[in-house]
């Protein structure tokens, strides 16, 4: 008996021990459970902000390539204005002329009468003279016909010319329009990041480190570097030398449609350094991907430009280890960023 109550007694002890334990375990982490919980939440809150703030970014960028396409097209338009307006200007000027003779011969003609050729001719004093004044005469009503074809001619360029300097002006006027709508959709885009932005920061910064070790991890991945390589290697040595360039701008403020010196946008950035070493790029990140050959991401090199989304709305300027250089958005400076995200959309080496 007295052996059974002290296995009992010890059996009781470690049920104890073992329940003493478990509740000091518990207590200990529970702590821990309730601080990782609003971290984890945060870092879901800025996770989701931050696919806001992409999104706000893709419109503006792509507002950019809108805005600068509508800036063309009213260029386009005024050009051919001025140079229609001038031809316009020309035309009547000579019509004004060809008008006033033609008003002068009809006016001479009336005081002659119309036996006033007749007398002309039949007045010459032998046929030598007759044949002469014959050929005057006939040279005058050619030359009045002339005229006459002429002042057809130009009041038909006349209205021809009214017609697409009409056209012109619609063109401008719709392009102008255009315009202003744009920097009214981005002005409310902009505010709307900025709202977005405060008070996040820190949070994104967190996402942006992780998604830059993530990037470095695929670009020392040549499985990652070689997939989907479908354009032959280009022909001709990458631009190494506008990396150095880009860095010397590290720190400028982002501005919407700004391509340098001081601010830039993502496109604007790009076009700005690249102008440096003489060549030309459009502000338009949609379009610069066509400025050159193609880089399948195993052919990347420094200097190579990379685009973004699908369609295209943001570039930025290889600088190798899976890294850029670019201007990102609203709120932000020129800067180093990741390459290998999801919206990574191929890259060009401008020539």
């Amino acid at each position: 008996m007295k052996n059974r109550n002290t296995t009992c007694r010890i059996t009781i002890k470690r049920a104890l021990s073992v329940l003493c334990a478990f509740l000091l375990s518990t207590a200990l982490c529970f702590p821990q459970v309730v601080s990782a919980t609003p971290v984890a939440s945060k870092q879901a809150e800025a996770a989701a902000v931050q696919k806001q703030i992409e999104t706000i970014q893709a419109r503006l960028d792509s507002a950019s390539d809108n805005y600068y396409n509508a800036q063309q097209k009213l260029n386009q338009a005024r050009s051919e204005q001025q140079t229609n307006q001038s031809k316009l200007n020309k035309t009547t000027a000579r019509l004004k002329v060809v008008q006033s003779h033609l008003n002068d011969r009809a006016t001479e003609m009336y005081r002659s009468g119309p036996t006033g050729f007749a007398d002309v001719l039949f007045g010459a004093s032998d046929f030598q003279q007759f044949a002469q004044l014959w050929d005057f005469l006939t040279q005058m009503n050619q030359q009045d016909a002339s005229t006459s074809a002429e002042l057809k001619q130009l009041r038909s360029e006349t209205a021809s010319l009214q017609t697409k300097l009409d056209a012109n002006a619609k063109q401008a006027k719709a392009s102008a329009d255009n315009m202003k709508q744009i920097r009214d959709g981005v002005e409310k885009d902009k505010v709307d990041m900025q709202s977005k932005l405060a008070g996040i920061t820190s949070e994104i910064a967190v996402l942006q480190a992780q998604q830059l070790a993530e990037s470095q991890r695929l670009a020392a991945s040549s499985s990652y570097l070689n997939s989907n390589k479908t354009f032959p290697a280009p022909s001709y040595q990458p631009n190494g030398n506008v990396v150095s360039i880009a860095k010397r701008y590290l720190g400028a403020p982002y501005v919407w449609a700004a391509s340098g010196p001081n601010t830039f946008d993502c496109s604007g950035f790009t076009m700005f350094v690249y102008r440096q070493v003489g060549i030309s790029l459009p502000h338009s990140s949609r379009a610069q991907i066509n400025c050159g050959a193609r880089v399948s991401r195993g052919d990347l090199q420094p200097g190579d430009l990379v685009f973004f989304g699908s369609p295209i709305h943001h570039v930025g300027l290889y600088v190798g280890g899976g890294m850029m250089i670019d201007a990102p958005y609203t709120g932000t400076v020129v800067r180093y960023d990741p390459v290998f995200t999801g919206s990574y959309a191929g890259a060009c080496r401008p020539r």
